[in-house]
């Protein structure tokens, strides 16, 4: 875990809810009654809802359709988390900004749950340098079930009153994400297995990758805001057409430009409205569309 130097001192210091993956001291909820939560990103916050249904209001600090890599916080954002009784991220790099927001906002006591970190079970893939991990876990449905376990144990801590409701709401959500699981290993199977490879923007796929089935050649910038060298993106050419890929895929939030280039100089068809880290507009309004419109754009462009 990478941590800065006050946070760090922090969380050592209130390590005991640390098995839970969440810091601080149960809390009481906002003027309504409700447990006020927020959250790094769109698709988290919509995961703190299955679970907490009518006992939370959850608010996200990045916007749907919006980059969580790159994000910076307004100072409508630091009061927003100075109001929080929970808040949510995910670490591994992802959005380690949520951290000095914490330290503006001089919301150190407020407890804090890192979805990703630590989790048990999980094998992590490679991030952008040796020295980190991949931090898109829920894209691979049946690590999300365990974001939910942890979202629970949360929300059950932050407001014991509703701990058992929490539970039963949580086991309900993740029988949908059970369904959700199952239907994208039958979609997937209607992919020519020659078909069954990819190239990405970036690498928000590998864990959606590994487990149904999916190889990516590559990807198109290593880490978003960075611009691939004249060499990188030639040896990535070199890649697609030998690998035989039909597609080239990117997300909604960024520009297709480059993907565009790409698709130029190899003959792949350009997909450039995919979900991951954010939300976006109807249909793609839940964790579950994320994945379900992904999917679909998956199946229907390689088979």
């Amino acid at each position: 875990m990478r941590l800065s130097r006050p946070i760090a001192v922090f969380l050592a210091a209130a390590a005991a809810i640390a098995m839970a993956g969440c810091v601080g001291a149960p809390t009481s909820g906002d003027a309504s009654g409700k447990l006020t939560v927020v959250t790094t990103t769109t698709v988290f916050a919509d995961m703190v809802s299955n679970v907490g249904g009518d006992l939370v209001s959850v608010t996200s600090i990045v916007p749907k359709n919006a980059d969580v890599h790159t994000f910076e916080p307004r100072p409508a954002d630091v009061r927003t988390v100075a109001s929080a009784k929970l808040l949510v991220m995910n670490g591994l790099g992802l959005d380690d900004w949520l951290q000095k927001t914490i330290t503006d906002a001089s919301a150190a006591g407020t407890p804090l749950l890192q979805l990703g970190v630590d989790l048990p079970g999980v094998i992590l893939l490679p991030g952008e340098t040796s020295a980190t991990e991949n931090p898109h876990l829920w894209m691979d449905v049946k690590y999300a079930e365990l974001y939910v376990d942890r979202i629970a144990q949360a929300l059950g801590s932050a407001d014991p009153a509703h701990a058992a409701a929490y539970e039963t709401q949580a086991a309900a959500y993740k029988q949908q994400l059970e369904a959700l699981d199952s239907w994208v290993r039958t979609q997937i199977a209607t992919i020519p297995e020659a078909n069954r490879k990819l190239v990405t923007f970036h690498d928000a796929f590998p864990y959606y990758a590994r487990e149904y089935g999916i190889t990516i050649v590559g990807v198109a910038v290593e880490a978003p805001g960075q611009d691939p060298s004249a060499g990188y993106t030639a040896q990535l050419i070199t890649a697609i057409k030998n690998a035989g890929v039909k597609a080239i895929f990117s997300e909604a939030q960024f520009p297709a430009k480059l993907v565009d280039e790409l698709a130029s100089e190899t003959g792949c068809k350009v997909v450039s409205n995919l979900y991951d880290d954010a939300l976006g507009d109807p249909p793609v309004t839940s964790y579950e569309e994320v994945i379900r419109w992904d999917t679909t754009q998956l199946v229907q462009a390689l088979s």
